[in-house]
């Protein structure tokens, strides 16, 4: 029993570590994000007020940032997560709360945290980290 306690050890760690990693990444090609935003720049108006969004420059396909609340944001990369190699970009409806492609693949996203609103998209929207101290807003990963 004491030797088949190194080897059941061993298998619930390898178990453990690959179980940790999550099955549902996005297929989003990773890139390096290190973003800062004065919302005092007029471009950035819309970004002043919760539900407010804008079009930031960055990730692999641009970024749609979104205003959750007074000291929250969402960043949420506009690369579509269905059948990513086609490379195909959604954009803000006229909902102002989801993100879609209609021409490439064919599914919505809300902005409020990049989930799937309508398929066949299965995963949601690539999201990046973000910090705000009242005047700028830092985007990373």
């Amino acid at each position: 029993m004491k030797a088949l306690l190194p080897v059941l050890i061993g298998a619930a760690t390898v178990f453990l570590a690959t179980g940790c990693k999550k099955d549902r990444d996005v297929p989003v090609p990773v890139v390096p994000v290190q973003i800062e935003i004065n919302l005092n720049f007029p471009e950035y108006n819309a970004l002043l007020v919760p539900g407010g969004w804008a079009y930031v420059t960055g990730g692999s396909e641009g970024l749609i940032v979104y205003r959750r609340s007074q000291d929250a944001f969402t960043a949420l990369d506009r690369h579509c997560t269905y059948q990513a190699e086609n490379i195909c970009r959604v954009t803000v409806d006229d909902s102002q709360v989801m993100a879609r492609d209609t021409t490439c693949c064919h599914s919505a996203f809300l902005l409020l945290d990049g989930s799937v609103s309508q398929g066949p998209a299965a995963l949601g929207l690539k999201q990046y980290n973000t910090t705000f101290n009242g005047t700028i807003l830092r985007i990373f990963n």
